[in-house]
């Protein structure tokens, strides 16, 4: 079912224009010119922000570029960032395929993976986020050190992104089957505070580089 637009997005979206990058192209190679930010951080499909944010005024030395091609969604996003006034946070309108053409080889020193769409039948295996097509694109732009984390609820999307991360060269680094097992760890997501309060377990897993660039 399509999403209905929402009443004054484009007004809304206007008002938080300072957090939406428009032009992400340009800033290939300098998103961290000018600034006193240590690493530049990405996170793919931000959904309405919650964790955008929490984890943007957990690591303020940071800077966060979160990406969300829903505008019905990204207005949420955007306005909460507008909220909180953070200042090491924006966002971007694009799709994954086209990361390589907003960031540079070697810019990103991690990429969050939340909650993607799983893609259930395997004829549309190669749009999961995390299948080894778009894992070669996340290698074009990490540092040979760069880290992928990556959470779902989906235990056989979490099966197939292990073997997928593997053949793509990552090395596996952490692996849980149930995170929030001993109460709440990290940074929670919307979708993901619900999973929790309904006794879902949470697939969460950390992948390094091959520093070798298998």
């Amino acid at each position: 079912m399509r999403m209905r637009r929402k009443h004054n997005l484009a007004s809304r979206i206007e008002k938080c224009s300072d957090y939406l990058v428009e032009n992400p192209n340009a800033f290939r190679g300098l998103w961290l010119d000018g600034y006193d930010y240590g690493e530049l951080h990405i996170e793919l499909g931000c959904g309405k922000g919650l964790f955008t944010t929490e984890t943007a005024k957990a690591s303020p030395e940071i800077l966060l570029v979160a990406l969300e091609k829903t505008a019905n969604v990204l207005v949420s996003a955007l306005e909460r960032a507008a909220m909180e006034r953070l200042r090491n946070v924006r966002f971007l309108n694009v799709l994954v395929e086209n990361l390589a053409d907003c960031f540079a080889p070697g810019e990103v020193s991690r990429i969050y993976i939340n909650f993607c769409d799983p893609w259930p039948s395997n004829r549309h295996a190669k749009r999961r986020l995390t299948a080894q097509g778009f894992l070669e694109v996340y290698r074009q732009i990490l540092r040979p050190d760069g880290e992928i984390h990556f959470k779902t609820d989906n235990g056989s999307l979490f099966d197939f992104s292990l073997r997928e991360f593997e053949s793509t060269g990552f090395t596996l680094s952490e692996e849980t089957r149930d995170l929030h097992k001993n109460g709440p760890a990290g940074v929670m997501t919307d979708y993901e505070s619900r999973f929790y309060e309904q006794g879902f377990p949470i697939y969460h897993s950390k992948h390094i580089m091959s520093i070798a660039g298998k």
